[in-house]
């Protein structure tokens, strides 16, 4: 279980317990990785290598290679593809195709999330979008995380098959979503969210602080660290330049001895370094899920998968030449 310590006149410093033999066992926060050292490390490098997985992460995580989850929205509003596959066929097509093309998780979501301009919708509108392609989509036998930040929907998503969360504020929204969670038994990816964009914070340390609270979260409700997964939420409650700042201080969570997934795809801090729409930022995508990558992520969330998958095993085809 995380724990977050304050020492009198010094900034807060994070790590984390865990259960070894019956005795608790400190790990602390790595110190900054040298370039090098980044560079050359691979998702078989972090701590959580070490962890026993939830059955469903446990044979893709093992891989020298991180996983890839492909996004499938089932909504008329996200920022990079609404209203492409709101309709069960096109939803259940693109599925396939993200499948055949190396997807290892289809993570399917019914409301935008996005940080900017999205409309919320209740929890029975949400579910009358999922309803229809959800058994059809279990059943291709890939597994299938849901994206909402909903008890309600999550409960009927995990009812119908689904065998993991994503939730996009890390148990910290719903007071019920751990709960669920828990009785169900199944994986988490917990990603890091704020209301407010603060450009005068060190984003880093909080998202540190922010996962130590859920850790706690998730400890109370009977969740299991094998289960979670983080999520430093790239593009959620920071400005671009925080983003990228998460991005290149990627290896400080690894300290958590969790996995980490990394969702850069299609970002808008892309266009701040290249203008470009949501259609156009491949390239950057492939950037900042590579340098992820080197940096310790386990699993990428992309739009993008047969390129995603590509660039990845590549990259640790070379990396294992040396």
């Amino acid at each position: 279980m995380s724990r977050t310590r304050r020492s009198p006149g010094s900034a807060q410093q994070y790590f984390v317990l865990r259960r070894v033999r019956g005795k608790m066992e400190r790990l602390d926060s790595p110190p900054p990785v040298a370039q090098s050292d980044a560079m050359s490390a691979s998702p078989s490098s972090p701590a959580a290598a070490t962890m026993a997985h939830h059955p469903v992460l446990a044979a893709m995580l093992a891989r020298p290679y991180p996983a890839v989850m492909g996004i499938l929205n089932v909504t008329p509003d996200s920022f990079s593809d609404g209203g492409k596959f709101d309709a069960p066929e096109r939803a259940l097509a693109q599925a396939r195709r993200m499948i055949a093309d190396g997807a290892d998780i289809i993570d399917i979501g019914a409301e935008s999330t996005r940080p900017y301009g999205s409309k919320p919708i209740t929890a029975d509108e949400e579910w009358q979008r999922l309803a229809p392609v959800l058994a059809n989509l279990v059943a291709l036998g890939t597994p299938v995380s849901i994206d909402s930040m909903k008890a309600d929907v999550v409960a009927r998503a995990l009812k119908a098959g689904v065998t993991i969360v994503n939730d996009v504020w890390g148990l910290q929204r719903d007071p019920d979503m751990a709960r669920v969670i828990a009785e169900h038994d199944v994986p988490v990816v917990v990603m890091h969210n704020r209301d407010d964009v603060d450009p005068a914070i060190d984003i880093v340390e909080d998202i540190k602080a922010f996962f130590a609270h859920t850790l706690t979260i998730a400890a109370k409700a009977g969740i299991a660290d094998s289960h979670l997964v983080l999520d430093p939420g790239i593009g959620f409650g920071k400005t671009p330049q925080q983003s990228m700042i998460a991005l290149a201080r990627l290896h400080e969570l690894r300290g958590f001895g969790l996995p980490i997934l990394v969702g850069a795809s299609r970002k808008k801090f892309i266009s701040t370094i290249v203008p470009s729409e949501p259609q156009q930022r491949l390239g950057g995508s492939l950037a900042a899920h590579l340098l992820a990558m080197q940096r310790g992520a386990t699993i990428i969330r992309a739009h993008d998968v047969a390129e995603t998958v590509q660039a990845l095993r590549v990259m640790a085809a070379i990396e294992d030449t040396k």
